[in-house]
């Protein structure tokens, strides 16, 4: 395994940890630093919000340089100006869903829950995640569920623990925290259902990971298979990083969305 830069030093880390380190450079008071709004051609189509600050250092990570430097990208918004940027690119566009994605919006917890208040019920909010705070915290979850127009996107980083600490550089024992926020969430009554990049697992580790997700609720194991998309900064990423992918992904086949 290849260990990741923390803190100045190469070491394995525990995400829930860096999580408060980074909530303390992208959050002030209830403001967050985001360094876009946009349209998004993905689910059908959706208004997007791009923050900056990640707990987990992934090595295929599109968005490096907002994780690795997010003081560096953006500007605080507060979060009633959040959902009235999201809405405006809703409306302008004709969508009915909206999100925060680039890096991990559970970060600044006060912050998410006060977005999903300006939020109207008429819109989805796709709520993308690595999961590791939700499992972490059970009551972030119900907090969650308070709200029914949120559906919930569990990214897991590999089929099992070895997968999951060689692509994120964390420690194995997080991996845990995700399948625990699905079943915290599931728990919880949020609409949820987790996705994988399946790129990295051999296939003895992805039977696994579909019994132990059936363990949790049976709908479950039917995951959404992520895929890679190699951009030329992923690729490159990669190579340095010594991680190898499972072939079958064209390196010049990257969809249209700008990035």
């Amino acid at each position: 395994m290849t260990p990741r830069r923390y803190n100045g030093v190469d070491e394995m880390y525990d995400p829930v940890k860096l999580a408060k380190d980074t909530e303390d450079l992208v959050c002030k008071d209830t403001r967050r630093i985001y360094y876009r709004f946009r349209p998004a051609r993905f689910y059908g189509g959706i208004s997007t919000g791009d923050c900056v600050g990640c707990c987990l250092r992934c090595a295929f990570c599109w968005s490096w340089r907002q994780v690795e430097r997010p003081t560096k990208f953006g500007e605080l918004h507060a979060p009633e100006d959040v959902a009235s940027r999201l809405i405006s690119v809703a409306t302008t566009n004709s969508y009915r869903q909206v999100r925060i994605s680039g890096c991990e919006p559970t970060i600044g917890r006060g912050h998410l829950l006060r977005v999903l208040e300006f939020i109207p019920a008429r819109y989805t909010f796709v709520l993308e995640t690595n999961g590791i705070l939700l499992g972490a915290d059970k009551s972030y979850a119900e907090d969650l569920g308070s709200h029914s127009n949120v559906h919930v996107r569990v990214s897991l980083k590999g089929a099992s623990e070895d997968e999951f600490s060689r692509l994120t550089g964390a420690v194995p024992d997080a991996f845990s925290l995700q399948l625990q926020a699905l079943a915290n969430l599931a728990d919880a009554g949020v609409k949820v259902h987790p996705a994988c990049m399946v790129s990295f697992s051999s296939p003895e580790n992805l039977a696994a990971l579909k019994d132990r997700l059936a363990t949790i609720a049976p709908s479950f194991a039917d995951f959404e298979v992520e895929e890679l998309i190699l951009y030329p900064h992923v690729k490159a990423r990669l190579k340095h990083l010594k991680v190898e992918y499972l072939t079958g992904h064209k390196p010049d086949s990257i969809p249209p969305e700008q990035i």
